[in-house]
């Protein structure tokens, strides 16, 4: 289990994170007023930001959870409090959130909240991944009564995390190349990976501490 100083999600922070339709909501009103979240409002961040969006309408329509999966989220006895650190222009929270939310509909004892990455760098700063990148999405999961952190999981699946580094790692590929070729992975996953993912996860955290 990852070992966190829990002062540094409080009470506070979890009642005035946002729901997901509060979430989609200053997104879609940002946009209206050509910014996104963070500092950054350039072209190139308002574009990956409308892509993320156009996902997350796509995956909240079209994704299915496997009948095994949502068996298991309807048996979960543990309040648990799933915190997601984001920014609305990170391609993979578009893929990864609609999935990640429909699975917390399915069980009255997960509260999902979102909170933004850069307003948060104190808590970004102890779920960085691989050590060193301050990347997102992260779920936290946390006991409801406690805040006892009881695991994570993010910024993307394992499978599509270990091909996203080996593209990245190689110097006849591009960034943007990497990207086309990690968002045509989530295309023609269907969502898959991560479900599957999930299912020893939520018995891990159920079953922590």
């Amino acid at each position: 289990m990852t070992e966190v100083n829990v002062s540094f999600i409080t009470r506070n922070i979890v009642e005035n994170a946002y729901t997901y339709s509060e979430y989609r909501e200053l997104v879609d009103n940002l946009l209206k007023d050509g910014k996104t979240t963070g500092e950054n409002h350039s072209e190139s961040m308002i574009h990956h930001t409308k892509m993320s969006v156009h996902r997350m309408k796509r995956l909240d329509k079209q994704t299915e959870l496997f009948i095994e999966l949502k068996n298991r989220l309807i048996a979960i006895e543990r309040n648990m409090i799933w915190l997601v650190l984001t920014e609305a222009w990170c391609g993979d929270a578009g893929q990864a959130i609609p999935v990640i939310q429909k699975m917390a509909d399915e069980s009255p004892k997960i509260q999902i909240r979102y909170i933004l990455r850069d307003e948060h760098l104190e808590i970004m700063d102890r779920f960085l991944t691989n050590g060193r990148s301050r990347s997102v999405p992260k779920l936290i999961c946390l006991d409801s009564r406690t805040l006892e952190v009881l695991g994570s999981w993010g910024p993307r699946p394992e499978v599509a995390q270990i091909m996203y580094k080996q593209l990245r790692d190689r110097d006849d590929i591009s960034n943007r190349e990497a990207a086309e070729t990690l968002h045509k992975w989530y295309a023609d996953d269907h969502t898959v990976s991560i479900q599957k993912e999930f299912m020893p996860l939520l018995d891990q955290w159920e079953f922590a501490g």
